[in-house]
């Protein structure tokens, strides 16, 4: 299938963050879009104000008809995330028009151009940002797509007006339905592999054997840099692939003279024959640190100046949800994040415990999958109690249905720490009552809806 050849596009989830990346992409490349989406937020908004036509009722007479004029120049694309019985899913796989999942929809737009992608349990949004945005402002032609919304461009696509025989492609390579097994990548980053989506794998031995899938398809010239933690997890050298470590303060690349000033992270760059003195990181965080240190050590390999990569650095401000502030005065703070596993949480809250080492952190935190919960319940409790009081909320469902006997009650009842147990309707009311020093809200389900709410009652009530 020619991509440029199509006259129309129906995306099935199209607000969700992966998908509406792809959206835009096409309809930067004048083919006319339209999607469903269950819910009307303001990704969907911004998608409507840029001409792709949106519907937010599951009706299969709300399917756009054009998309049966020419059913050869005419494709749909869907999110595995969507449920199984969609009505429109289910109508449209009945006709014989084409039906394409998002990720293989990805790896044909990527297919015959040099692509840097960024695969891991966490870290890989931010990690993919920062490549994006470190080759972007050194002038390199990229298209991009990103899990998450770049501050910087406020939004999850960096696109050109057409790929051309030097463009380089930045993805996000999801292992959600083993997703990342459709790219066949020039460079590859790994970032984590912690246990996870163990309602699609059966245990981690699974989720790393598809791992190994997606760096055997790293091209042969190509080269893979991975986190110096997972060095004795896959055997790069039985692969045939040329790999380099990275860590913090280990690995073929890592940080020295690492130190927070007045919340930035500060450090020198180390590894493969360079150095790259006083970069300053305004995005906190050592897990932001040790992400920064594998985007450098990727962008040299691309060609990017040790000059070019410290401007880039200097300027890069993050993605929206990860480790965003929202708040920052001298009365109080308020942080909000996307975290949704236990080491993406531990990692959040130790950073935060490290910036603000005298002050009283809450953290607010929403499940996020009855599974997910169901196969992490001991560790989310773990890492909750680094924080000093704990806020926490009921199981955001996405796309499951309720498991008997799961409920954030599980989690709720190994936190040590202060703690308190809401629903949504009664969150503000709870955060109300209590003294607030530094506030974060934490998790991947709607939580995001409530983080004006809480900005405004924070700014009335500590006269911000």
């Amino acid at each position: 299938m020619r991509l440029k050849d199509l006259h129309i596009v129906y995306f099935i989830g199209v607000g969700g963050i992966g998908m509406s990346a792809i959206a835009r992409w096409f309809n930067q490349n004048g083919i006319e879009v339209h999607g469903y989406d269950r819910s009307n937020t303001p990704l969907t908004q911004s998608l409507e104000e840029e001409g792709i036509k949106i519907h937010y009722e599951d009706n299969v007479e709300c399917i756009p008809s054009k998309l049966f004029d020419d059913i050869s120049k005419s494709l749909v694309v869907y999110t595995p995330a969507v449920p199984i019985l969609h009505k429109e899913l289910c109508y449209l796989k009945e006709k014989e028009i084409e039906i394409m999942k998002r990720s293989e929809v990805l790896g044909l737009i990527t297919k015959d151009i040099f692509t840097i992608a960024v695969a891991g349990t966490h870290g890989k949004t931010t990690t993919s940002s920062m490549v994006a945005h470190i080759l972007k402002s050194s002038g390199k032609d990229i298209t991009a797509f990103m899990g998450g919304v770049s501050t910087n461009y406020n939004s999850n696509l960096i696109v050109n007006k057409e790929l051309k025989e030097d463009t380089i492609a930045v993805v996000e390579a999801d292992e959600f339905d083993r997703s990342f097994l459709t790219l066949h990548p020039n460079m590859a980053i790994v970032t984590s592999m912690d246990a996870d989506h163990l309602d699609i794998y059966d245990n981690k031995n699974a989720l790393h054997d598809s791992f190994k899938k997606f760096i055997s398809q790293v091209q042969k010239e190509g080269r893979l840099f991975i986190n110096e933690k997972l060095e004795n997890e896959i055997d790069t050298k039985s692969l045939n692939i040329e790999t380099d470590t990275y860590g913090i303060d280990q690995g073929h690349f890592f940080a020295v003279n690492l130190r927070i000033t007045n919340g930035f992270f500060e450090f020198d760059f180390c590894g493969g024959g360079h150095e790259i003195n006083g970069l300053s990181l305004s995005v906190p965080g050592y897990h932001n640190v040790e992400n920064m240190i594998a985007a450098i050590a990727v962008s040299l390999q691309a060609g990017v100046n040790e000059d070019e990569i410290k401007k880039a650095v200097a300027t890069y401000s993050g993605v929206k949800r990860r480790f965003e502030y929202i708040i920052r005065s001298e009365k109080v703070i308020y942080i909000d994040d996307y975290a949704h596993h236990p080491t993406e949480i531990e990692a959040f809250l130790k950073s935060v415990k490290a910036i603000y080492p005298d002050k009283n952190i809450t953290a607010v935190f929403q499940p996020h999958l009855f599974s997910r919960t169901r196969d992490f319940a001991e560790g989310f409790a773990q890492s909750l109690n680094y924080a000093d009081k704990v806020v926490l909320m009921d199981i955001y469902p996405a796309r499951e249905l309720p498991i008997e006997g799961i409920t954030s009650e599980i989690v709720y009842k190994d936190i040590v720490v202060e703690k308190y147990s809401t629903d949504k309707q009664n969150l503000l009311k709870v955060l109300e009552a209590l003294d607030l020093e530094v506030v974060v809200t934490i998790g991947a389900g709607d939580i995001d809806q409530f983080v004006s709410k809480i900005k405004n009652n924070l700014i009335e009530k500590y006269s911000v």
